[in-house]
């Protein structure tokens, strides 16, 4: 019985831990041109750590990037797409 007590409180406690998830919108420069250049941006983030999902469009002209604030943020997001030669923008959300 006792088990099963400390075993429901050690899975509330873990539950009760958010995670602060974020999501960044980056335009780049060079822009993005087919899909290789899209792949490019999508295997170089991959390798930072905290990233949850990479999304990157060339008909759009944008990268969205979904990490965890708590070990990465956008200025790493921003410096590791420096490495292959782009240089990274975060577009800010309007506020109505």
């Amino acid at each position: 019985m006792k088990k099963i007590l400390l075993f429901t409180l050690l899975l509330a406690a873990t539950s009760a831990i958010a995670k602060d998830i974020k999501t960044a919108v980056l335009t780049l420069q060079p822009q993005m041109h087919c899909a290789g250049c899209e792949n490019k941006v999508k295997n170089n983030l991959r390798f930072v750590k905290g990233i949850k999902t990479i999304e990157a469009s060339a008909a759009k002209q944008c990268v969205v990037v979904t990490y965890d604030a708590e070990k990465t943020s956008v200025q790493k997001l921003i410096q590791s797409l420096k490495k292959d030669g782009y240089t990274a923008k975060e577009v800010k959300a309007d506020k109505k």
